[in-house]
């Protein structure tokens, strides 16, 4: 059995930094929101999914909605940890089990890059005496490879970056509200080369909540809905180069991105050519411009053509990363791929005021894509229809 779902509410906390209230709380902010958003009461949700990374469990959000005894399952996995409970909410109503399901993910971290720790990862401590641990300075050295393979210039890589900002300026619920020029992205300090800190995301704080509905039930409620066409989860496949891993293989592998880009594309039932609003991991601008050929939207080295054409921008042929993506959010782990999510939704409904994607038909977006990618390479896709 497999119901048909839809996703009827949506909340954000403002990514960013917020003093005085915790993770958790945010986290409440958001599924309140997504709640008014919908329609509905905190006793009306059936079962729960979500997850953080540095704020505890997703459970001990009970105290504050209420205690109404629903089956809540934390989730952790990464920065696909939104990915995985939206994932998790969605097969939970298409078994027919559920009619409403909630996908919550929050997140604060503290200031400073992510320190993860090689143990956590099946990694010899030799490995973190590298450097290697230091996302920023895998990510450097895996877009630098990339781009000597395929013709890459330093410039495309600001580029994405002042795309960024620039969308960011937009987006009410973005850190980074401020457009940064091309010039000032290139020479700013470089923190791992070919990056600067520009090119980067931050740790950060922030939430999203979605509420997930059986068609049945959002048709009952005459809610605004937007179908899950499908979504992929992919772990990583022999041969693969991803981030905590110790050596790269003399074989050309496959890609987790790829992988579960095809995957969802197969049940969607629709190709990249479709697809009118795009949301990719952009942990940096070299992740972007990689996840791009690997989505399926363009070949390695197309994206020299696309950025210098303005092909990804918001009145481009396929905009990408419409709120500033994490380049302008910054990354809480939990909340990040429900962020991607939460975008899309906005724009299928036609609510993203100046940021908003015209579509092909001028009724707005028919399909938006949201893609996230984590340690230690593995990737979720969603693929989104406007009802």
């Amino acid at each position: 059995m497999s119901e048909n779902v839809y996703i009827i509410g949506a909340g954000i906390h403002p990514f960013g930094r917020t003093e005085g209230r915790s993770g958790r709380e945010q986290g409440v902010v958001a599924v309140r929101e997504a709640l008014k958003d919908a329609g509905l009461e905190w006793a009306d949700i059936e079962c729960a999914y979500g997850g953080s990374a540095a704020a505890g469990n997703a459970d001990i959000m009970v105290n504050e909605l209420g205690l109404t005894s629903l089956p809540f399952t934390n989730v952790a996995n990464g920065c696909a940890t939104g990915g995985s409970a939206l994932a998790s909410a969605q097969q939970a109503i298409a078994s027919g089990m559920y009619d409403l399901a909630l996908a919550v993910g929050f997140d604060k971290h503290p200031r400073g890059a992510f320190n993860a720790k090689p143990a956590d990862y099946g990694l010899p401590d030799w490995y973190g005496q590298t450097g290697m641990m230091l996302t920023t300075q895998f990510f450097a050295l895996k877009i630098q490879r990339y781009m000597q393979l395929h013709g890459i210039s330093r410039r495309t890589l600001g580029l994405v970056a002042e795309k960024a900002f620039r969308n960011g300026s937009l987006a009410p619920h973005a850190w980074r509200r401020s457009p940064v020029d091309l010039d000032t992205i290139l020479n700013a300090p470089v923190i791992n080369d070919p990056l600067t800190k520009y090119m980067f995301c931050s740790p950060s704080e922030g939430a999203v909540a979605l509420i997930l509905a059986s068609e049945k039930k959002m048709r009952a409620l005459g809610a605004d809905g937007v179908k899950i066409r499908a979504i992929a989860v992919k772990t990583r496949p022999p041969h693969s180069f991803e981030v905590f891993q110790p050596g790269v293989s003399i074989e050309e592998g496959g890609k987790p991105t790829v992988l579960a880009s095809k995957a969802a594309f197969a049940r969607a039932g629709i190709g990249p050519e479709d697809i009118s609003v795009a949301q990719l991991q952009d942990t940096e601008s070299g992740a972007e411009i990689m996840h791009m050929a690997e989505n399926g939207f363009c070949k390695d080295g197309e994206q020299e053509e696309w950025l210098a054409n303005g092909w990804s921008e918001i009145g481009g042929r396929l905009p990408i990363n419409t709120d500033g993506g994490c380049l302008a959010c910054g990354e809480p782990i939990g909340a990040s791929g429900l962020r991607q999510v939460y975008e899309n939704v906005t724009q299928l409904r036609q609510r993203a005021g100046a940021r908003q994607v015209p579509g092909r038909d001028g009724k707005g977006p028919r399909f938006g894509y949201s893609h996230v990618y984590g340690a230690p390479g593995l990737s979720a896709v969603a693929i989104l229809e406007r009802a």
